[in-house]
């Protein structure tokens, strides 16, 4: 006989939700491009179910590098509410950049919301103590603002430091990825090559600063080599994969078996 979840006796909507047993809401860019698995854009790595939705007119060059971002807040709410309507326990986005925006997101839905990566920083630097530094990695350094870093709860001036995967072109394999102008016709990667860049990158960041005890990866496209960055630095390495896993276990508490 097939068992079945026996917290379970009567089912009843929940308001204006259209589909139930669902897990995480993920506000994708409107770009195409394809994602390893363990990317925020490729569902298949994650144990629990994942729903996608467009932030209409938002792409990488517009989040990332625009100046203005105001006529950005409108599509990408749009997306949130829709995701919360089909019924996501929680909303995440698959840009660090959209912590921009991370107040006006979670303030629009009832759900909760984790907007950025960086959301996991306050938390690193508290694990590790003010004597040592946080190392945040991100797609470029220069995007970064302090905007960025306060509206997920970083204090400025505190201990972090920051560093650009893609800054000076180290990164070839990402450019050919999510740079515009760089990226050929069909976006392509090569698995082995974007891993030893980044494993580089990673270590060279972690050498320049031995007072880093944590380093946080920004870029939803990164974590497919956090495992390969953590042998090289050995550090707490946080993640989009732990900040989902830590979104589904909060919203989705799991149940214990066991004996005593």
């Amino acid at each position: 006989m097939t068992a079945r979840d026996s917290g379970i006796h009567r089912i009843h909507a929940r308001r204006n939700h259209s589909c139930y047993g669902m897990g995480l809401g993920i506000i994708i860019l409107d770009e195409v491009y394809p994602g390893f698995p363990g990317d925020v854009r490729n569902a298949s790595a994650y144990p629990f179910p994942i729903q996608y939705e467009i932030a209409e007119g938002v792409d990488i060059q517009n989040l990332v590098r625009g100046d203005d971002k105001k006529a950005l807040l409108e599509p990408i709410v749009r997306a949130a509410r829709k995701l919360e309507r089909m019924g996501c326990r929680a909303i995440a986005a698959e840009c660090g950049y959209f912590a921009w925006f991370q107040k006006e997101i979670a303030a629009s839905v009832d759900v909760p919301v984790l907007a950025s990566s960086l959301l996991q920083v306050p938390l690193a630097q508290m694990t590790i103590g003010p004597e040592r530094v946080v190392g945040i990695l991100v797609a470029e350094g220069d995007r970064l603002s302090d905007r960025h870093l306060t509206s997920v709860g970083v204090t400025l001036g505190t201990n972090y430091v920051v560093h650009g995967a893609k800054d000076d072109g180290k990164t070839p394999q990402f450019d050919s990825l999510w740079t515009k102008d760089i990226r050929p016709e069909i976006p392509t990667a090569d698995y082995g090559l974007a891993e030893r860049d980044i494993v580089k990158v990673a270590k060279d960041f972690a050498a320049a600063h031995p007072r880093m005890g944590a380093m946080v990866l920004e870029c939803t496209g990164f974590q497919p080599f956090g495992r390969a960055i953590q042998r090289e630095i050995d550090m707490p390495v946080f993640s989009w994969s732990t900040l989902l896993d830590y979104a589904y276990s909060v919203t989705v508490h799991r149940d214990f078996y066991g004996h005593v």
